[in-house]
């Protein structure tokens, strides 16, 4: 190993390091003495919970593990936006599991918790999986009510969810484990089976403050809304459990008796691991992102056998493309070159930039991949789409339009990892957030933003030292330096992956080497949904 690739080693590890210390704070949600509460309470928490429900021993994802990262200080903060969502198996059964963390402000919803439940409905419907719900919440935060009441993406719609779901056939279970109040009450009852803990679980529109204030009666929450009465009497819910442990057992037994359905068919075979050791991305990437680095080299550590069949390798390089496994399932791979390259014309091409030819290639490939049923992988690490004359007067703008509509009308399922940038117009073409990926997640080296920190600055300090000037001020060449170090730095930490994760931009930032478990457990979920639409890119220009 040369030095290059170990101060790069050392620079990735310690951003994975940052990155777990954060985890750890993030995992211990409300701290450790409302931990202890709840355990006095004969209550688990809602990763203890999800730990006890799944398979012992298998593959789990968690998204959105960084929602809410430094949103709302000013009311304590909102560790994983106070809801844990982890994709895992239950019986065998691949599922999405959505447990509220009542050592957060005792679960209430504060915006992100919409967002973020809504996120996990989203990949429920889009691949079929059951979804298990863990309720445990005091509802909506009443000083933000206005942020996740009343609006389309807001409160409401996960119970009009709860509603196409069932009419999908998408099964749901709901476990009353704690406080289900107000209008959170619905999702239970509009699930397909309910359970209720005994003596720590309630389920009512109104509590006993709320109903003696409203109409004059006098009654205490179990009475008004606990396991006996709901199991006994309303008939609101259909199982009574003694405690936590016994109403996931319920759960278990429930999922191991689900039949099967229709899958979408995509080519699976025996996984193999990489010939070239995974680990050694850790030391490809460079330690600063003026540097370059060859994306075959990620992706022959990403891909089963480290065998890549590159679609027209000598054209169109600034974009790799190219059929492969991961895993044993079949994948189409669209990556960005981050070397420069010379085109068969002799001319250079910058790493990470894509080129008309480039988008030429990937709109093909992407039709081809639709043709043949084949998940795609978007490798993203781009700083836009070419400038300038010569690209303007070659139809940059038609080709990259082309591109966009190749794989805006997909009907294979999509996953998009970003490695290192995702600027502009590029976070577009490679199927950034807006293109509806089944899972998007970043690396610690991901940032995404229109065009980077240094760029941007410069643009903005023109702009303001023109304004200025037009002020009367005299601009001296210190003061426009603090200006744009200002700017930088404000618009760096928006660049930041933990940013976009915080916003739920990303399902997830993860260590590099976790991956290939990221894609292969996305389209085993995106398998349980069959292909109903046939591809159709409608116009495109040639």
């Amino acid at each position: 190993m040369d030095i290059e690739f170990n101060k790069n080693e050392d620079k990735m590890n310690l951003l994975i390091s940052a990155m777990e210390k954060k985890l750890s704070k993030i995992y211990l949600g409300g701290g450790k003495t409302r931990i202890d509460k709840l355990h006095e309470q004969g209550k688990m928490t809602a990763r203890e919970r999800i730990d006890f429900l799944i398979d012992k021993g298998s593959e789990t994802i968690e998204i959105g593990a960084f929602a809410g990262e430094g949103m709302y200080e000013e009311h304590g903060g909102c560790p994983a936006g106070g809801t844990v969502v982890v994709i895992g198996y239950v019986s065998k059964r691949q599922c999405i599991i959505v447990a509220n963390d009542a050592t957060v402000k005792a679960g209430a919803w504060f915006p992100i918790t919409g967002k973020k439940n809504l996120r996990a409905q989203e990949i429920a419907m889009e691949n079929r999986l059951p979804i298990i719900y863990l309720v445990d919440s005091a509802g909506v935060f009443l000083p933000m009510q206005d942020e996740i009441f009343p609006d389309k993406e807001h409160f409401g719609r996960i119970f009009r969810n709860n509603a196409i779901m069932s009419g999908m056939g998408i099964l749901q279970i709901s476990a009353v484990m704690g406080s289900c109040v107000a209008g959170g009450a619905y999702l239970p009852i509009m699930s397909d089976e309910a359970m209720i803990v005994d003596k720590t679980g309630s389920i009512f529109l109104a509590g006993s403050y709320l109903v003696k204030a409203a109409i004059g009666e006098t009654i205490d929450n179990e009475t008004l809304g606990g396991a006996t009465t709901h199991c006994e009497i309303s008939g609101v819910t259909d199982y009574k459990c003694k405690d936590d442990k016994d109403c996931l057992t319920r759960i278990r037994n429930i999922m191991s008796k689900v039949g099967h359905f229709d899958t979408a068919g995509f080519n699976h075979i025996e996984g193999k691991a990489p010939k070239k050791d995974p680990k050694e991305i850790l030391g490809i990437i460079p330690d600063a992102r003026d540097k370059q680095y060859d994306m075959h080299e990620i992706i022959y550590r990403l891909v089963d056998d480290s065998d890549f069949e590159e679609y027209k390798e000598g054209y169109g390089q600034s974009i790799l493309c190219g059929l492969a496994r991961i895993n044993g399932w079949s994948v189409g791979i669209i990556a960005n070159q981050r070397k420069v390259v010379k085109s068969k014309k002799g001319e250079m091409q910058f790493g990470g930039v894509i080129y008309s030819d480039s988008a030429d290639k990937s709109a093909r490939f992407i039709m081809n991949c639709n043709q043949k049923k084949i998940p795609l992988v978007f490798l993203q690490d781009v700083t836009g789409f070419m400038v300038g004359s010569r690209s303007e007067h070659g139809g940059i703008i038609k080709d990259g339009a082309k591109m966009v509509n190749a794989m805006s009308n997909s009907v294979v399922p999509k996953f998009t990892i970003i490695i290192g940038n995702s600027y502009g117009a590029g976070n577009y073409a490679m199927c950034g957030k807006a293109y509806d990926p089944r899972l998007i997640i970043g690396w610690p080296t991901a940032q995404v933003a229109v065009m980077g920190g240094a760029q941007a600055a410069k643009v903005l300090v023109q702009i303001e030292v023109a304004s200025l000037k037009a002020k009367g001020e005299e601009i001296t060449p210190e003061k426009e330096a603090e200006l744009f170090n200002k700017i930088k730095d404000r618009y760096d930490s928006q660049t930041s992956p933990y940013y976009a994760a915080s916003r739920i931009w990303l399902d997830a930032i993860i260590n590099p080497l976790d991956t290939r478990k990221w894609i292969s457990m996305g389209i085993e979920m995106a398998n349980n949904s069959p292909i109903t639409k046939q591809y159709n890119v409608g116009v495109l220009q040639t």
